[in-house]
């Protein structure tokens, strides 16, 4: 008897792997990844995530460190010349009227780096905001109080068509393509559109999203995992909840999401 029911528990057994051992391999390519929020290392800026967070952090960095030398550089002239010519006794105060040579070199320098930086600032913000790749995934975004609606093309390819898959809070992309979003701002429930603002830190992206002005914008993740999606923009009383996150699988991982999400809509 004991025998028996020995094989009849490693029957059962063997049974529930055969179900269970495919059904976690077939979610197993990265699902171990992108299960846990990414959260930055550091405690400065959040970690880098998209192709163009470099160049966005290069001009960051740049303009910190110039006007940062120029704050200590005029700060300790400022303490410099407290000391130096303060009040003593005996010594008569000179009216100076000053140098045009110095004036002109302190004015012309701040001009010369302001013109750098417009030019390195316009040629970042052209790649970023200029023309978008022609092999972007196509996606499309309705922000409305309080929520991201987010829209993928079904099996046809194509947006604004019934096999539409629609997810709320939850935006899927694959890593190292581009991803073209539309963003726009719905009403719902009565209540009229409002400006909010498409935020994900550790892609360097921050978009307004305005009633009644559809808006492209586009990136192209480099690691996998979850990041999350913030209102940057005070969008009313509930402002507080509009949250949600960007998910970006491994190519595979991506084309069994679509097709798992697609099956569900064609049920």
């Amino acid at each position: 008897m004991g025998r028996s029911r020995k094989w009849i528990l490693l029957f059962l057994f063997g049974f529930c792997l055969s179900v269970l051992i495919p059904e976690v391999l077939a979610a197993a390519d990265d699902t171990a990844i992108i299960n846990a929020y990414q959260r930055s290392k550091t405690w400065w800026l959040p970690d880098a995530a998209s192709s163009y967070a470099g160049r966005i952090d290069w001009i960051f960095y740049l303009i910190l460190y110039i006007t940062g030398a120029v704050f200590f550089a005029v700060q300790g002239l400022l303490v410099y010349f407290l000391v130096r010519y303060r009040r003593k006794e005996g010594v008569k105060a000179v009216y100076y009227h000053g140098n045009n040579r110095l004036e002109i070199v302190w004015t012309a320098i701040p001009a010369l780096i302001m013109i750098y930086l417009a030019f390195a600032s316009q040629k970042t913000y052209g790649f970023v905001k200029g023309k978008i790749p022609e092999n972007a995934f196509p996606v499309e975004i309705a922000a409305e109080q309080f929520a991201w609606n987010v829209r993928y093309p079904g099996s046809d390819g194509k947006l604004g068509t019934p096999d539409d898959i629609v997810k709320v809070n939850q935006l899927h992309v694959p890593v190292d393509q581009p991803v073209r979003v539309k963003l726009i701002s719905i009403s719902k429930d009565g209540k009229h559109p409002v400006i909010h603002s498409f935020f994900v830190p550790e892609f360097r992206i921050k978009q307004d999203v305005v009633p009644g002005l559809p808006t492209e914008i586009w990136f192209q993740a480099t690691k996998t995992g979850k990041f999350e999606i913030a209102c940057a923009e005070l969008c009313g009383l509930g402002h507080y909840r509009m949250r949600g996150f960007l998910t970006v699988h491994t190519p595979e991982g991506f084309q069994q999401w679509i097709q798992k999400e697609t099956a569900k809509s064609e049920k």
